[in-house]
């Protein structure tokens, strides 16, 4: 198998490429997001009815606008992790799935509200929320999300399980903020940078795994395997999905090739770029990220100082081992169906292009 793709976008008339090294799987990433849908499927279909059901509101607009981003083809990558990590667990009651729906609810709020922050106009390849019906809406939708979040964590009547998923909705606002003090700030460490992704991206996944332990009254080495699993996991989906930000299609993404760049985020590629520079080059990165020029030429040209310094291979290379200790976390497990499927789902996170 080969130990590279290139991603290509077009720009004037030519085709520039970023080669991402990937490592060898047993599997194809997306093969092993439908074994883990077919495997939680009956589950899931659950999952998705009280999603429905709890988005329903006298007031048009919020299910239609919740409607818009929870329907736009979502993986449902997060409540899979505690529907297949319940099971794992040996649970058998309905629980997990009222819990897995309101780690969904979690997870489409804080999209909502990035989108506004971020100024987004895409998500999905599809008009952002904000674009069609407003700023305004969006924050306001994404709250009524989170309530009915709390409502749903309630409902299962397990207090430990409410205080982790709440205490991982404070952590990720927290990592929002905390993006938004690095945001155009070229001084950023990868320490920094590490903690801002921690926050606003692996609580969710380290959250969404570990209640599956919780709520099936399983011991604390089962629920901080987990709580490894889905850190590490995050951290690693999110170091992909940075790198991608700089070598991917749109059709791919789901949104433009250097969204971040053009937001002034300083994500490992920029802060590995940056350090590893010329005099000149940091000048460079200090005028198009700090000063917030970010025109195409500058995006060009920050693209060939990532090849030539090769921040978005390192980039996937650190990706790969955070994928690995997640790997490592699942084998205090006894041999399962979910197990194989959690485990090949770290291959999706670190290999996907999309």
């Amino acid at each position: 198998m080969s130990c590279c793709r290139a991603q290509y976008y077009q720009k004037w008339g030519k085709f520039l490429a970023v080669i991402l090294p990937l490592e060898p799987s047993r599997t194809a990433p997306e093969h092993a997001v439908a074994r883990l849908q077919a495997l939680v499927a009956e589950d899931l279909h659950l999952v998705n009815d009280v999603i429905t059901d709890r988005m329903e509101s006298p007031v048009d607009m919020i299910p239609n606008l919740a409607g818009h981003l929870i329907n736009a083809g979502g993986k449902r990558l997060r409540p899979m992790l505690t529907l297949a990590s319940s099971r794992m667990c040996g649970y058998e009651d309905v629980h997990h799935v009222k819990l897995a729906a309101a780690v969904e609810f979690i997870h489409t709020a804080t999209l909502l509200h990035d989108d506004v922050i971020d100024e987004s106009d895409l998500r999905r390849g599809n008009p952002t929320a904000n674009v069609i019906w407003g700023n305004k809406p969006s924050v306001l939708v994404g709250d009524f999300l989170f309530s009915r979040a709390f409502q749903l964590m309630v409902e299962t009547g397990e207090l430990r399980v409410l205080d982790i998923l709440a205490q991982a909705a404070s952590i990720i606002a927290e990592g929002e903020v905390m993006q938004l003090t690095t945001a155009n700030n070229m001084a950023t460490t990868e320490d920094a940078y590490l903690a801002v992704i921690q926050a606003k991206t692996a609580a969710l996944f380290e959250a969404a795994a570990r209640v599956g332990a919780v709520i099936a009254h399983k011991g604390n080495e089962e629920e901080q395997a987990l709580l490894s699993y889905g850190r590490n996991l995050g951290i690693a989906f999110q170091l992909v999905d940075d790198a991608l930000d700089y070598s991917g299609k749109q059709a791919k993404l789901g949104k433009s090739v250097g969204d971040d760049f053009r937001e002034g985020k300083m994500t490992l590629p920029v802060v590995l770029a940056f350090r590893r520079g010329s005099e000149d080059e940091r000048v460079f990165w200090r005028a198009a990220i700090e000063n917030g020029s970010g025109s195409d030429e500058d995006l060009e040209q920050a693209i060939a100082l990532m090849e030539k310094h090769g921040t978005l291979g390192d980039s996937i290379e650190r990706a790969r081992h955070y994928g690995s200790m997640a790997r490592d976390a699942l084998a205090i497990f006894p041999e399962s169906d979910y197990r194989t499927a959690l485990t090949d789902i770290v291959d999706f996170c670190v290999q996907r292009t999309y």
